[in-house]
Formats: C-alpha cells, sequence, structure tokens
C-alpha cells in the first residue's frame, strides 16, 4: 500500500505560516516520541530558518524511555532546547516556561538593551497532524484555549494565544508535506493516525505494523494477546490470525475476523495498551532509515 495524504488545506495552511513567520521569535515544534524522524515535517527547517527552536518529543509516556533519553540527546547535540512532555497528564510542560527563556535569551537581552520592556515572546506551535499541538497548548495555558480532537485536521486555522504577559503563542494546523519519499516515513505517519484512516486500507496497515512490533518488541505481543511469535514464524498474517482466534474475533460461519482484529491491533498501539514503544533510533538517520532492532534478534535460537 502507498502511504501518501496532503490535502489541499495543507497548502493554505503552510501560505499562512510562511506569511506569519516574519512576526515570530521562537519556533516550538511538536513531534511524537515514537517516531521522532518520521514526525519531523522538513519543510520546518527552511520556515524556522533563524528562528530560536524548541522541540517537545509529546506523548513520551507512550515512548520507550531508553529512546526518549536517545532522541533529547540527538537534538541538544544539533544545538535544538529539547523536554520530553506527556500533554495530557501535563508531565514536563511547566519545564518548557524555562526553555523559552533561555531560547530567546538574545531577544530578551537585544530588546532590555534598546529600553523595550515587557514585550511579550511570540511562538509558533508546530506540527504534523495528530502529534498533540492544540492538547499541549491547553496544557501550557492551564485552560482549553485550542481545540482538540484524536484525528488529524482538527485545527484549521491559525489562533493567537495569550499565556501570561510574557508569551504568546501562534496555534496552527497540522501539516505534512506533499510527498513521501521514504514510505517508511508515511507508514509510521499511519501508524499513529497522522494520516486520514478514511483513505487507509487498516488490515494492510495493520500487517505493516505488526512487522515493526514482531522486529522490536515481539514481547508485547505475547503479553497482550498470548501471541507465541515465534511459533508463528514471524508472519505477520499468522500473528494476526493469532490475534483474531485470541481476542474471539469470529464472523460468519465462525470465521476469522481478520479486519476486526487489525483495527484491534492498531487502537492498542496507538493508546500504549502494547507498552511503550518506539519505532526509530538516531542511528538511524546515519544509515539513511527509520527502524531499528529493540529486542533480540529471533531469527536467533
Amino acid at each position: 500500500m502507498n502511504y501518501q495524504w496532503y490535502p489541499g488545506h495543507m497548502t493554505k495552511a503552510r501560505r499562512m505560516m510562511e506569511e506569519n513567520i516574519k512576526l515570530i521569535d521562537l519556533v516550538i515544534e511538536v513531534l511524537d516520541a515514537r517516531i521522532p524522524y518520521s514526525s519531523r515535517n522538513p519543510d520546518i527547517d527552511v520556515l524556522a530558518k533563524g528562528k530560536a527552536r524548541v522541540v517537545l518529543l509529546n506523548k513520551a509516556d507512550l515512548a520507550d524511555p531508553a529512546r526518549n533519553r536517545q532522541w533529547a540527546s540527538y537534538f541538544q547535540k544539533e544545538g535544538i532546547l529539547v523536554q520530553e512532555v506527556n500533554s495530557k497528564s501535563g508531565a514536563g510542560v511547566k519545564s518548557i516556561q524555562g526553555l523559552v527563556q533561555e531560547a530567546c535569551r538574545e531577544k530578551i537581552e537585544r530588546d532590555r538593551r534598546r529600553g523595550i520592556l515587557n514585550r511579550p515572546v511570540r511562538a509558533m506551535v508546530v506540527g504534523i497532524p495528530n502529534v498533540g499541538k492544540s492538547t499541549f497548548i491547553n496544557s501550557f495555558a492551564g485552560k482549553a484555549c485550542a481545540k482538540t480532537g484524536n484525528k488529524p485536521g482538527v485545527t484549521k486555522g491559525k489562533q493567537w494565544i495569550r499565556l501570561n504577559k510574557g508569551l504568546e503563542l501562534l496555534d496552527t494546523p497540522g501539516i505534512l508535506w506533499p510527498k513521501f519519499e521514504d514510505q517508511m516515513v508515511g507508514k509510521h505517519l499511519a501508524f499513529i493516525g497522522s494520516i486520514n484512516d478514511d483513505i487507509i486500507l487498516v488490515d494492510e496497515m495493520a500487517l505493516d505494523l505488526l512487522g515493526e512490533i514482531i522486529s522490536r518488541y515481539p514481547k508485547a505481543l505475547e503479553e497482550r494477546y498470548g501471541v507465541d511469535v515465534r511459533e508463528k514464524g514471524r508472519a505477520p498474517v499468522g500473528i494476526l490470525e493469532g490475534i483474531a482466534e485470541s481476542r474471539k474475533c469470529y464472523g460468519k460461519g465462525e470465521t476469522l475476523d481478520l479486519g476486526r482484529a487489525a483495527g484491534m491491533l492498531v487502537d492498542d498501539f496507538r493508546s500504549g495498551r502494547l507498552g511503550r514503544m518506539t519505532l526509530e533510533g538516531p542511528e538511524d538517520l546515519q544509515e539513511g532509515k527509520p527502524g531499528g532492532v529493540l529486542e533480540e534478534d529471533l531469527s536467533k535460537p
């Protein structure tokens, strides 16, 4: 299956961001901690050139803790301030005000030398669909300022939000880029729900997801569904059948309902019920592909 999605409203959203970037002091980029590489829009680096930067590894509670630390170290080495956050619970959010001050220290000191006092830092919050930008803003503000949802495309236009006398945020729609050169990136975006599920064949996506989980966190499948990965020969179809049997997903005539099992698997991954997982590591950037086996190689006896 080919993973691509770039609806027309994203072109309009990108133009809006380009028009407003001149008003901005800081760009806060929200990533999904499970796929920090794939959830980075490459266009943001061009858009934010010359601006102070902060990266938030959101949904860090759903990601592998060891991988969170590796990615934080990676961004720090790139000279980008980074913070692990869980926008739903508020974990890590209080630290962001300090990061904003640190990232914009030169701007604040320059204003002070010019006699400009109390001019707020203006930050643009950017990210792809469904990484939790609006949930983060609401958590940061301590009140419901931005509309949220569990599917892409909830935020349709820009919205200025004044958090305090020292900081204003510009919430922007989630945008992707016109073409995914690497289909692994497209798969990962589909896994976390950044691509509209209505254009995805869920059965095929579930098999792709299974392939990655089998290679990285096979024990999670055994613990959640009681499916012996080795016995099934690591074949995604066999594992999906095992999940259907385990969860009694049957259709007419007692045939296995693989579509229902596929939807269950995807939902369990997205919600974290399969455990904390990260599907790519910083070392993959050097190899030219996201991914990397995190558990033992099942081909070994």
